[in-house]
């Protein structure tokens, strides 16, 4: 076993060292799947502040994700007159900035995540899966029944956004992009998860009554962190769209709620680096087990059950030497 500082130093490497060997290679679908693990693990790790710290476990995040897609997708559309703009009830003008559109898009998805976060937090267990499903699959119904922006079919942008001083259209400089917002997230959740704020957040995960008794509400130490975390999945959603170029409402889904929460749990819930590590370990089976067999869920359904079963730490947990204090 080696310490997890070393481990997350690896990953960190590991990563770094694919899309370069992808231009060395001469393939630039490598430099894809290494943008694609990291969008994904933005999302886990924007879940996991709340589903790994606070202990919710929430099936609505793919809404937060699907917004910021959406919001990334329509303001694009619009500056780039693939569709009308809307002037009711507001006018929406578009931007292809990507200083402009990805706070948006956080700021759009972290409203919902507030709105959804005050209903739902005054549930727990069963109830609360439910209630965040349900707020979930409104949203995606209503994207499937919005001919505005494509309906069922979806919304097509054909450009990357811009980014001062890069051309996102070439895949190293679209990946560095999402790279550094990936390590400004793992940087931000360090930060909340080591202050006050973050050891009221896994107290009240703990022994709500006793945060209480302390005088700190522990629903509004719950909400805030709700808020941030749909803030960070609403951030890769209009990083995913950016990257494919395309939104639909599949990204609204039950099933993205569910392949976000996998990456929290194979790569560890309550450590920093669980969701790069689980979307990573999920990209390579899709990817190579595709390539093998169709039956690759079944595979990773089976790893799935081995690391809740024996490795409660997730990959992370299996060799890491240090324990968090989540």
């Amino acid at each position: 076993m080696i310490k997890e500082n070393y481990f997350n130093t690896i990953c960190i490497v590991l990563l770094l060292s694919v899309p370069f060997l992808g231009l060395i290679l001469d393939e630039p679908y490598y430099i894809t799947l290494a943008t694609k693990v990291v969008i994904l693990a933005i999302a886990g790790a924007g879940l996991n502040l709340v589903l790994g710290y606070g202990g919710f476990v929430s099936f609505g995040h793919a809404a937060f994700f699907g917004i910021g897609g959406y919001v990334s997708g329509i303001l694009a559309s619009h500056a780039l007159n693939y569709y009308p703009i809307i002037e009711w009830p507001f006018v929406i003008e578009g931007t292809t900035q990507m200083l402009i559109i990805l706070p948006l898009a956080m700021l759009v998805s972290g409203g919902f995540a507030l709105i959804i976060g005050m209903l739902c937090l005054r549930t727990s267990g069963v109830y609360f899966i439910m209630i965040t499903l349900a707020f979930a699959q409104m949203v995606y119904y209503f994207a499937i029944s919005w001919p505005a922006y494509g309906g069922e079919d979806g919304l097509s942008v054909y450009l990357r956004n811009n980014f001062p001083g890069l051309n996102t259209m070439n895949g190293i400089s679209f990946f560095s992009i999402c790279f550094v917002l990936l390590i400004i997230v793992l940087f931000i959740n360090a930060r909340i998860v080591n202050s006050n704020f973050g050891l009221a957040l896994q107290s009240a995960k703990q022994n709500p009554e006793r945060v209480a008794a302390v005088g700190i509400e522990p629903i509004k130490v719950q909400l805030i962190a709700f808020v941030i975390s749909g803030a960070i999945t609403g951030l890769a959603g209009a990083l995913y769209t950016d990257l494919n170029r395309f939104v639909s409402p599949s990204v609204l889904s039950w099933h993205t709620s569910g392949e976000i929460m996998v990456f929290v749990i194979l790569g560890g819930t309550a450590r920093l680096f669980g969701p790069l590590v689980g979307a990573a370990l999920f990209i390579i089976l899709e990817q190579f087990l595709g390539g093998v067999t169709e039956n690759w869920q079944f595979w990773l359904g089976f790893i799935l059950i081995i690391v809740v079963l024996f490795a409660k730490g997730g990959i992370i947990g299996m060799i890491a030497k240090e324990r968090h204090n989540g």
